[in-house]
Protein backbone atom coordinates (compact mmCIF):
# COMPACT_ATOMS: atom_id res chain seq x y z
CA UNK A 1 0.00 0.00 0.00
CA UNK A 2 1.39 3.33 -0.89
CA UNK A 3 2.55 5.78 1.81
CA UNK A 4 -0.26 8.37 0.67
CA UNK A 5 -3.09 5.96 0.66
CA UNK A 6 -2.35 4.28 3.78
CA UNK A 7 -2.04 8.01 4.94
CA UNK A 8 -5.92 8.93 3.78
CA UNK A 9 -6.86 6.04 5.24
CA UNK A 10 -6.02 6.75 8.89
CA UNK A 11 -7.14 9.89 8.72
CA UNK A 12 -10.86 8.30 8.21
CA UNK A 13 -10.19 6.05 11.27
CA UNK A 14 -12.54 7.07 14.13
CA UNK A 15 -10.54 6.07 16.90
CA UNK A 16 -7.72 7.94 16.03
CA UNK A 17 -9.04 11.44 17.08
CA UNK A 18 -10.05 10.35 20.95
CA UNK A 19 -7.49 11.74 22.95
CA UNK A 20 -8.60 15.63 22.30
CA UNK A 21 -8.34 18.84 23.99
CA UNK A 22 -9.39 22.60 22.79
CA UNK A 23 -6.34 24.79 22.63
CA UNK A 24 -7.91 27.12 24.72
CA UNK A 25 -9.13 24.34 26.93
CA UNK A 26 -12.08 22.55 27.46
CA UNK A 27 -15.41 24.15 26.84
CA UNK A 28 -18.02 22.49 28.48
CA UNK A 29 -21.35 23.66 27.01
CA UNK A 30 -22.83 24.46 23.69
CA UNK A 31 -23.81 27.91 24.85
CA UNK A 32 -19.54 29.01 24.92
CA UNK A 33 -19.23 27.04 21.32
CA UNK A 34 -22.39 29.49 20.53
CA UNK A 35 -20.54 32.52 21.76
CA UNK A 36 -16.98 31.90 20.13
CA UNK A 37 -18.54 31.40 17.33
CA UNK A 38 -20.53 34.59 17.45
CA UNK A 39 -17.05 36.56 18.88
CA UNK A 40 -14.84 34.93 16.39
CA UNK A 41 -13.65 38.82 14.95
CA UNK A 42 -11.56 38.93 18.37
CA UNK A 43 -9.04 36.79 17.37
CA UNK A 44 -8.77 38.31 14.00
CA UNK A 45 -5.78 40.73 13.81
CA UNK A 46 -6.06 44.21 13.48
CA UNK A 47 -6.44 45.44 9.87
CA UNK A 48 -6.25 41.84 8.81
CA UNK A 49 -6.91 41.41 4.95
CA UNK A 50 -9.69 38.24 4.84
CA UNK A 51 -12.87 37.98 2.62
CA UNK A 52 -15.71 39.83 3.99
CA UNK A 53 -18.21 36.76 3.55
CA UNK A 54 -19.08 33.81 1.53
CA UNK A 55 -20.70 35.22 -1.12
CA UNK A 56 -19.97 36.14 -3.82
CA UNK A 57 -18.79 33.03 -4.85
CA UNK A 58 -15.45 32.96 -6.64
CA UNK A 59 -14.64 30.42 -9.91
CA UNK A 60 -11.70 30.82 -11.59
CA UNK A 61 -10.92 28.23 -14.55
CA UNK A 62 -8.02 25.36 -13.73
CA UNK A 63 -5.09 27.22 -15.06
CA UNK A 64 -6.17 30.27 -12.89
CA UNK A 65 -6.03 28.24 -9.83
CA UNK A 66 -2.69 27.01 -10.76
CA UNK A 67 -0.91 30.40 -10.90
CA UNK A 68 -2.86 31.42 -7.72
CA UNK A 69 -2.09 28.29 -5.35
CA UNK A 70 1.19 26.45 -4.64
CA UNK A 71 1.25 22.69 -6.32
CA UNK A 72 0.55 21.26 -3.05
CA UNK A 73 -2.44 23.71 -1.83
CA UNK A 74 -4.29 23.53 -5.81
CA UNK A 75 -3.77 19.22 -5.18
CA UNK A 76 -5.74 19.38 -1.99
CA UNK A 77 -8.06 22.44 -2.74
CA UNK A 78 -8.75 22.00 -6.29
CA UNK A 79 -8.25 17.89 -6.85
CA UNK A 80 -9.42 16.84 -2.78
CA UNK A 81 -5.85 15.59 -2.29
CA UNK A 82 -4.84 14.91 0.89
CA UNK A 83 -1.20 16.12 2.40
CA UNK A 84 0.87 13.64 4.56
CA UNK A 85 -0.12 13.15 8.09
CA UNK A 86 2.23 15.66 10.64
CA UNK A 87 3.63 17.28 7.22
CA UNK A 88 1.77 20.69 8.53
CA UNK A 89 3.39 23.25 10.53
CA UNK A 90 -0.20 24.85 11.15
CA UNK A 91 -0.73 21.20 13.32
CA UNK A 92 1.72 22.67 15.71
CA UNK A 93 -0.02 26.09 15.61
CA UNK A 94 -0.53 27.19 19.48
CA UNK A 95 -0.78 31.11 18.76
CA UNK A 96 -4.09 33.09 19.43
CA UNK A 97 -5.74 34.19 15.81
CA UNK A 98 -7.80 32.92 12.92
CA UNK A 99 -7.54 30.10 10.33
CA UNK A 100 -8.41 31.32 6.88
CA UNK A 101 -8.76 29.20 3.45
CA UNK A 102 -5.78 29.38 1.49
CA UNK A 103 -7.80 29.78 -1.59
CA UNK A 104 -9.63 32.46 -1.11
CA UNK A 105 -9.08 34.23 2.04
CA UNK A 106 -12.65 33.65 3.23
CA UNK A 107 -11.98 33.12 7.93
CA UNK A 108 -13.00 29.19 8.58
CA UNK A 109 -12.12 28.70 12.14
CA UNK A 110 -10.15 30.59 15.52
CA UNK A 111 -7.75 29.28 17.28
CA UNK A 112 -10.52 28.61 20.19
CA UNK A 113 -12.19 25.99 18.24
CA UNK A 114 -8.84 24.24 17.40
CA UNK A 115 -7.87 21.09 19.50
CA UNK A 116 -5.17 18.09 19.19
CA UNK A 117 -6.66 15.30 17.97
CA UNK A 118 -3.66 12.98 17.77
CA UNK A 119 -4.23 12.77 14.06
CA UNK A 120 -1.32 14.61 12.42
CA UNK A 121 -3.61 17.04 10.89
CA UNK A 122 -5.04 20.45 11.97
CA UNK A 123 -8.35 19.89 13.95
CA UNK A 124 -10.98 21.44 14.76
CA UNK A 125 -14.59 20.96 16.95
CA UNK A 126 -16.60 23.61 15.08
CA UNK A 127 -16.57 26.23 12.74
CA UNK A 128 -17.23 29.70 11.79
CA UNK A 129 -21.02 29.86 11.21
CA UNK A 130 -21.62 29.38 7.62
CA UNK A 131 -18.51 29.10 5.90
CA UNK A 132 -18.43 25.92 4.28
CA UNK A 133 -20.62 23.34 2.57
CA UNK A 134 -20.69 19.56 2.51
CA UNK A 135 -21.07 16.45 -0.09
CA UNK A 136 -20.61 12.74 0.90
CA UNK A 137 -17.44 11.19 -0.01
CA UNK A 138 -17.07 7.74 -1.08
CA UNK A 139 -13.57 7.48 -1.70
CA UNK A 140 -12.60 4.84 0.92
CA UNK A 141 -13.99 2.20 2.03
CA UNK A 142 -16.69 4.00 3.47
CA UNK A 143 -18.99 7.00 3.33
CA UNK A 144 -17.56 10.55 4.98
CA UNK A 145 -18.58 13.94 4.73
CA UNK A 146 -16.02 16.28 2.94
CA UNK A 147 -16.33 19.33 3.38
CA UNK A 148 -15.26 22.56 1.46
CA UNK A 149 -15.14 26.39 1.27
CA UNK A 150 -18.38 28.20 0.91
CA UNK A 151 -16.90 31.01 -1.03
CA UNK A 152 -14.41 29.03 -3.63
CA UNK A 153 -15.47 25.22 -3.23
CA UNK A 154 -11.90 24.36 -1.96
CA UNK A 155 -11.67 20.81 -0.50
CA UNK A 156 -10.58 21.20 3.45
CA UNK A 157 -10.98 17.79 4.46
CA UNK A 158 -13.64 15.76 6.52
CA UNK A 159 -15.69 15.75 9.66
CA UNK A 160 -15.80 12.49 11.72
CA UNK A 161 -18.12 12.25 15.02
CA UNK A 162 -15.25 11.76 17.08
CA UNK A 163 -14.31 14.98 18.71
CA UNK A 164 -14.34 16.52 21.98
CA UNK A 165 -17.75 17.52 23.81
CA UNK A 166 -20.35 18.93 23.08
CA UNK A 167 -20.19 19.17 19.70
CA UNK A 168 -18.56 15.56 19.00
CA UNK A 169 -16.92 16.63 15.79
CA UNK A 170 -13.67 16.71 14.28
CA UNK A 171 -12.96 18.48 11.28
CA UNK A 172 -9.68 17.44 9.90
CA UNK A 173 -8.14 19.70 8.46
CA UNK A 174 -5.41 19.58 5.49
CA UNK A 175 -2.80 22.29 6.99
CA UNK A 176 -1.88 23.57 3.19
CA UNK A 177 -5.56 24.47 2.44
CA UNK A 178 -5.78 26.99 5.37
CA UNK A 179 -3.48 30.66 5.72
CA UNK A 180 -2.96 31.29 9.42
CA UNK A 181 -3.57 34.90 10.70
CA UNK A 182 -1.66 35.63 13.92
CA UNK A 183 -3.62 38.07 16.24
CA UNK A 184 -0.66 39.56 16.97
CA UNK A 185 2.01 40.71 14.28
CA UNK A 186 5.68 39.24 15.85
CA UNK A 187 7.68 42.67 16.91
Amino acid sequence: MQRRTFSKLLAGLPWLGLACRSLAGPVSSMKEIEDMQKNWKTLLADNAEVAAGPTPPLTFPAAEWKKKLSPAAFNVLREEGTEYAGSSPLNNEKRPGVFACAGCNLPLFTSAMKYDSGTGWPSFFTTIPGVFGTTTDHKLIYARTEYHCARCGGHHGHIFNDGPQPTGQRYCNNGVALRFIPKTAKP
